[in-house]
């Protein structure tokens, strides 16, 4: 068994309330869910109103596989125009 996994640091400028930004946060855990079949929740940051950190996981038999998923995810939240990317550390065991 093989796990890979991340963890996504990010700024959404856009935000101005905690309110906001667990609808943006929302919004891309849903569609990295969707998209990856990965697991994805925020792990720091609850409380504050324009960071967060997410954690996110893949488990699969293929250290290849797992490379690639999470780099897709890294990708897309990096495409993601509501929010900058700030710092990521992934890990495949």
């Amino acid at each position: 068994m093989i796990i890979g996994c991340c963890r996504i640091e990010v700024h959404l400028p856009e935000s101005g309330s905690l309110k906001t930004k667990r609808h943006l946060l929302k919004s891309l855990t849903t569609r990295l869910k969707n998209s990856f079949n990965v697991s994805v929740a925020e792990v720091e940051g609850n409380d504050l109103w324009q960071r967060a950190v997410i954690g996110v996981a893949v488990v699969t038999n293929e250290v290849r596989f797992a490379d690639q998923v999470i780099s897709k995810v890294i990708d897309h939240v990096r495409n993601d125009g509501r929010l900058v990317l700030i710092d990521y550390q992934t890990e495949i065991r």
